[in-house]
């Protein structure tokens, strides 16, 4: 579908201002990064914390822009003027792409903890039952020749209304999707149609940006609605999954580990090492679950994906030996292997809730030692530093707190605000090293065999930040290569 400015002014009921000749325009694409413009595009600039996209106009005029759209008129381009442009791009980029999502399936998730690896299981059980899938992770945006690593958990709306339309062009049926409570809040999401949406659990998070519990919740809880879903599939062992499925208005599937009320429960539950095996109880039957990711919070994300494809009409032993199929989720209780006499993981557990769901697994492994290498984030909520620092010291033998990504916050100060907490804990013995590699190094040198070694906080991420100056760092990588060195490989 060929459109032209003038069809994009008239979708937004808004005026070209700076130009009376460009409204015959075709345009080749909308696009909300100066970076990746190509000549023919719709720039769509952005308000943002930090920049603003039209701080950036006279690149995307060089690249070949041939309008703006932003809220307020661009000194080098033609600019349709919008009171709100976030508000706007999603259902216009979605009306640009002709509606993807009304011809490709999308299964979201939400959610404090869990998101990542939920829609990975998603992704396992659609294509076990014969599904052409995408995948839109925080970890990885996939479909048929798209493999990339994705900048933000939910891709902006432009990107994701692109992505799903070529998901469609390559033969795509069904897309599994996480969705933050940012994006939500920042209408990312808006202009798609979800087949089902997922509730993993909600916990301290994010409070930086939500300011509130009940603003984080009610943020989630907008993506339950029938405009928004045609199915709600709900963690219920979640106090506000519960809360959740109890006001949801489209059909509503629940799920469970501990209750057979719930329309699909797990029990005769195993887990191990080598991963966990369980039942699924079902309006369709049973199924017997056999993962092989590790930790028992994965139950829970499994048998919601599960309960999530099943509502579809996705056949059950097909989903369910597909989850089965699922080896691992980069950065989530990954392991690194070395030929190292000691376990080593890699994952992104960043908040209290994410400790206490995985701490106690990891402690059972070690009939060594458990050593930690912990962080915190610039940018976030700072009331989490503390009892993230104590958490992990009530769990671990050794804890090592070094810099995560400290953005523009003082590293110093997040490190401290760690160590006083795994201080408090009086039960660890707890070392600082600012130098993230040197942490790992510092770890390392300290495991013996039957040690189990964690290095938590960033899981697949690979760029470390410090102000405004960007490092490429992979916690696996360099752990693995730490390892190795060590082992005089």
């Amino acid at each position: 579908m060929a459109v032209t400015v003038a069809e994009v002014a008239a979708f937004l009921h808004a005026p070209v201002i700076g130009s009376a000749d460009v409204g015959g325009a075709l345009l080749r694409d909308l696009v909300d990064d100066s970076r990746t413009l190509c000549p023919g595009d719709a720039y769509v600039a952005l308000p943002g914390r930090r920049w603003h996209g039209l701080d950036f106009q006279d690149q995307a005029a060089a690249a070949g822009a041939v309008v703006a759209v932003s809220d307020r008129p661009s000194a080098v381009l033609p600019t349709v003027v919008v009171a709100d442009p976030r508000a706007v791009v999603g259902p216009l980029a979605a009306w640009f792409h002709r509606v993807p999502s009304k011809e490709v399936r999308v299964f979201g998730v939400t959610g404090t903890n869990g998101k990542t690896s939920t829609a990975h299981f998603i992704d396992a059980g659609l294509a076990a039952a014969g599904e052409a899938t995408g995948l839109i992770s925080g970890v990885r945006i996939r479909g048929p020749n798209w493999d990339v690593v994705p900048v933000r958990t939910t891709p902006e709306a432009a990107t994701l209304q692109r992505t799903l339309a070529h998901f469609h062009r390559q033969g795509v049926t069904a897309c599994a999707m996480e969705v933050s409570s940012h994006a939500v809040h920042q209408h990312r999401v808006d202009g798609t149609g979800f087949r089902a949406m997922a509730f993993t659990n909600l916990s301290h998070d994010h409070l930086d940006y939500h300011g509130t519990m009940e603003s984080y919740y009610a943020t989630k809880a907008t993506m339950f609605g029938a405009d928004r879903t045609q199915l709600a599939v709900i963690n219920i062992d979640d106090a506000h999954g519960a809360r959740l499925a109890a006001n949801t208005t489209p059909t509503t599937w629940t799920c469970s580990t501990m209750s057979p009320g719930a329309d699909v429960y797990a029990d005769s539950i195993t887990c191990s090492e080598a991963g966990s095996t369980f039942t699924a109880h079902t309006p369709h039957g049973t199924a017997r679950v056999r993962l092989q990711t590790l930790g028992p919070h994965q139950i829970a994300n499994a048998i919601l994906a599960l309960t999530s494809v099943i509502a579809d009409g996705v056949d059950l032993a097909a989903a369910a030996d597909g989850i089965s199929t699922l080896t691992g989720v980069p950065g989530r209780c990954e392991p690194v292997h070395a030929g190292q006499p000691f376990t080593a993981i890699v994952d992104y557990m960043h908040n209290t809730a994410g400790q206490h769901a995985l701490l106690p697994y990891l402690r059972s492994m070690a009939t060594g030692r458990l050593i930690l290498v912990i962080g915190a984030t610039g940018g976030r909520d700072r009331s989490k530093h503390r009892p993230l620092g104590q958490v992990a010291a009530t769990y671990a033998d050794v804890v090592i707190v070094t810099d995560e990504s400290p953005g523009d916050e003082d590293p110093a100060a997040l490190r401290a605000d760690v160590l006083d907490g795994a201080r408090h804990a009086n039960h660890a013995r707890v070392l600082e090293e600012p130098d993230r590699h040197r942490a790992l190094e510092l770890a390392v040198s300290t495991a013996r065999a039957g040690d189990v070694v964690v290095v938590a906080g960033r899981g697949s991420d690979r760029v470390q930040r410090y102000g405004r100056h960007e490092s490429h760092f992979s916690d696996h990588a360099h752990l693995h290569h730490v390892i190795a060195a060590a082992n005089g490989c």
